[in-house]
């Protein structure tokens, strides 16, 4: 993709300091086009921005970030989509603050597909990560992109459904496009860049500060039809996300939880407020009048036998600790502690924090 001088503009304004979308947006409706901007007067300018931006747009930025952001272009599967380009994400155009313009790493059509926002916990459970993958499986296979923000845990999950699926998925970061971060998901990054997409509003060479993740949060609703919690904390940044998404109205979705779990609290303040609780990506494909992939089918687990059918029975599904667990089933700290071993390997049930054990249902 070529860094002709209409993007080389657009790539001016969006790169100048303190001039944030809602301002451009009050230049670019003025002015026409961004190079009509860059020409117009300190004057004008400031009566739209205020003094310190007008200077900051006629000093210009430096000639290594556009030259940075042409080496970039140069190499395969890179984008960036403008406001005024016939690519740009229609349902982003909807939203109150619509970024400027967007780097994308790969599949630049999936901007426009039909999506979905999965989100969750960057400490997922077991069953929590699980929960997020099958359900992205089976909206990649239902058509659908899924959009989430590259995080650990419910993130990274609900990306590796998608990419599984028939669909793909798409990742909104809080970085620069040329960043991957956490670091430890630069494999995923790579998956992602190959078969779905990396998106970013930030100039390349951004570091993940505190600020920007909430930002990105409203463009990981705006590109979706809905947005499904899986797991949250109560000052979890994924009810920022579902705020945004409620604001932009799109449909809200909840995965309900133990009520002894921490990670269920922020799904269930959300069911409290409106969402719809789903216990299946059927429920979320039916609300949004998307056909189920015949595919999917209920699957029957295996039952155990003998002391270990015992515990998981005693197990129940809500976390408890070995001790309580041994005294259920009348079974020594040993022998307890064993069979626990035995079933977290068999991915039967997953240690949690404080000494709980919770079963996994997958």
């Amino acid at each position: 993709m070529p860094l002709t001088d209409d993007l080389a503009a657009w790539l001016r304004l969006s790169l100048t300091p303190g001039l944030g979308g809602g301002p451009l947006r009050r230049l670019l409706s003025a002015y026409g086009s961004p190079e009509a901007v860059l020409s117009a007067g300190h004057a004008g300018l400031a009566r739209l921005t205020g003094e310190p931006v007008a200077a900051a747009i006629k000093r210009g930025v430096p000639d290594r970030a556009l030259a940075a952001a042409g080496a970039w272009l140069d190499e395969p599967g890179n984008h960036i989509v403008t406001l005024a380009d016939a690519g740009y994400p229609p349902r982003l155009l909807q939203i109150a603050d619509p970024p400027a313009l967007l780097y994308v790493k790969g599949r630049v059509e999936l901007l426009a597909a039909p999506a979905l926002a999965v989100v969750g916990s960057r400490h997922a459970s077991a069953q929590g990560a699980i929960n997020a993958e099958t359900f992205a499986r089976v909206f990649s296979d239902a058509g659908l992109t899924v959009v989430s923000g590259l995080a650990l845990g419910v993130d990274a999950a609900a990306h590796r459904g998608g990419l599984a699926g028939l669909g793909s998925s798409l990742a909104v970061m809080g970085t620069g496009a040329d960043i991957v971060y956490p670091a430890r998901n630069r494999d995923l990054a790579h998956e992602l860049a190959a078969h779905g997409a990396l998106v970013s509003e930030f100039p390349l060479g951004a570091r993940p500060l505190a600020d920007h993740f909430p930002r990105r949060n409203r463009i990981i609703s705006g590109l979706s039809l809905g947005c499904l919690v899986v797991e949250a904390a109560v000052d979890s940044g994924s009810l920022i996300t579902a705020r945004l998404a409620a604001e932009q109205g799109r449909d809200v979705f909840a995965i309900p939880g133990s009520i002894h779990s921490p990670l269920a609290k922020g799904c269930h303040a959300l069911i409290k407020q409106g969402a719809k609780l789903v216990e299946s990506a059927a429920d979320v494909l039916e609300e949004l009048h998307l056909p189920t992939p015949r595919s999917v089918a209920p699957r029957t687990e295996e039952a155990e036998t003998g002391s270990a059918g015992a515990l998981l029975a005693a197990l129940g599904h809500d976390p408890c600790d070995r001790d309580s667990l041994a005294a259920r089933v009348g079974l020594s700290a040993a022998e307890t502690s064993a069979l626990l071993t035995q079933l977290e390997l068999d991915g039967r049930i997953a240690a949690l924090p404080g000494g709980l054990y919770q079963r996994v249902r997958r």
